[in-house]
């Protein structure tokens, strides 16, 4: 069946008139190998062999797992009002809020987001709200070229791989740059940003930094020199962007106490499920003064001709789509579900309850280091975290797969995350929430101890039979 209303007929007047033979005349200044080929379709099935075929994909997801991945996305117990009022229908088939005496309800939810996360941050300025703590990221660093007119930015490599990633995609486009601050090699400080090479970098006179990026905790789940690192962004003329992980606000200082002008961030671990890939959602603040660079919804209270409360759109910087390249963020989409999800969960939780959180995935996570230790898998780094952090593990990657067929996601192996970096390859990157129990951590610790020892009496068995009499 055809799915476009146009005859072949009519296909052929258009062609007539704009004076090409076919459509493909249209795209021939697209390389050939740049232009879409036709799509590789299996044959067509019935409905019920699809639904079996669908039903066997499905079933090669593992839900039973003993996790122990973070990384970027975590697990956290949701209180069940959160589900259930996200289920009702004036939030759940909302669109955007072109009409403010028709959207109350919308505008306020926006509202409430971007006031809870503002206490969050400690910034005055939250935007409404973005795909990803990556693209959240990437348009922070674009803030800041703007703010400055500058075209360079610092982003440290414990900030995570895949925002680092996309933030390059962005600033290709852009043709702008973004070097790496390496990580303090050695010592109490390893594996955190080096402040040292930060300023070297800093005081290139034929290259100056828009901004500095540095995310605490990091990737590594280390926390980092804060205030130091802000510091000297700032008395290089540059802004300084924070990358945060929300639930640690409850119990670290938040990005305005130690002087960041942005902060960016994951928001999916504030009542948002695990899921492949999303929908999750970017977080993006900042303080008054870069308002007017900030990109999304930013919605304001006020009273009506009658004295009542109102919600009104304040600034839209994102709505630009006919500005093309001057626009602040071509993304036109406000997740705004899933920040209703956020606002919920912080609501439902209160700041008391938020740093139970914390404190509670903090302790897990001491009693889980503890644990690996005594199983031969000490902490690769000796700086201080919070609830996520890196262990060395032999054969790594192999000792990962072997612990999944166990039923233990034994969290992630950083040579797959991080693949140029000789020091991580026998490293697993292992996380502990609020919901992780001892029984779990103590069955991992088992698991990796078995699988530890029995790898080193294979090696034994390989070195000889002298070598494994002893």
């Amino acid at each position: 069946m055809a799915y476009g209303p146009h005859t072949t007929e009519d296909r052929a007047r258009m062609l007539a008139a704009i004076g090409v033979d076919s459509v493909d005349d249209l795209f021939a200044d697209i390389p050939a190998s740049l232009r879409a080929s036709g799509l590789q379709l299996p044959p067509p099935e019935s409905e019920a062999e699809l639904s079996t075929r669908l039903r066997d994909l499905a079933d090669r997801n593992r839900v039973e797992l003993i996790g122990f991945l973070g990384a970027g996305a975590y697990r956290h117990f949701t209180p069940a009002v959160v589900d259930q009022l996200l289920l009702r229908g004036e939030f759940y088939t909302a669109y955007t809020p072109y009409q403010p005496e028709i959207s109350q309800g919308t505008l306020q939810t926006i509202y409430e987001y971007q006031s809870l996360m503002a206490e969050l941050t400690g910034l005055d300025v939250v935007s409404a709200s973005h795909y990803d703590g990556a693209t959240a990221t990437a348009e922070a660093a674009l803030m800041s070229c703007r703010a400055t007119r500058r075209e360079r930015v610092l982003v440290s490599r414990g900030v995570h791989p895949h925002y680092r990633e996309t933030l390059c995609t962005y600033f290709g486009g852009a043709s702008l740059a973004a070097d790496e601050i390496p990580l303090v090699a050695e010592g109490p400080a390893a594996g955190t940003t080096d402040a040292a090479a930060l300023e070297r970098l800093l005081t290139d006179p034929e290259r100056p930094v828009a901004g500095v990026i540095v995310a605490n905790p990091s990737f590594f789940g280390l926390l980092e020199p804060m205030s130091e690192i802000g510091r000297l962004a700032h008395a290089a003329g540059a802004l300084f962007v924070s990358v945060v992980e929300p639930v640690s606000l409850a119990v670290l200082a938040s990005p305005g106490e130690y002087g960041a002008d942005i902060a960016a961030g994951e928001g999916q671990s504030l009542g948002i499920p695990l899921a492949y890939g999303g929908p999750y959602l970017g977080i993006l603040a900042c303080r008054e003064a870069l308002v007017r660079q900030i990109p999304g919804r930013l919605v304001g209270m006020t009273t009506d001709i009658d004295g009542r409360r109102a919600f009104v759109m304040t600034l839209r910087a994102r709505e630009q789509d006919i500005r093309r390249e001057k626009a602040a963020s071509n993304i036109c989409t406000n997740q705004a579900l899933c920040a209703l999800a956020a606002s919920m969960y912080l609501a439902a939780l209160g700041p008391h309850g938020l740093r139970d959180v914390a404190a509670l995935g903090a302790a897990r996570a001491a009693e889980l280091e503890m644990a690996l230790a005594a199983a031969g898998a000490p902490r690769l780094h000796p700086g201080p975290y919070l609830n996520e952090f890196a262990v060395r593990v032999p054969g790594a990657a192999a000792v990962h797969a072997r612990l999944v067929g166990r039923g233990i996601l034994a969290g992630l192996p950083l040579a797959r995350a991080v693949p140029d970096d000789s020091s991580l390859a026998d490293a697993l990157l292992v996380c502990a929430t609020e919901v992780t129990t001892s029984e779990e951590i103590a069955a991992f610790a088992a698991a990796l101890r078995e699988e530890l020892s029995g790898a080193a009496a294979d090696e034994r068995a390989a070195a000889g039979p002298e070598v494994a009499a002893r």
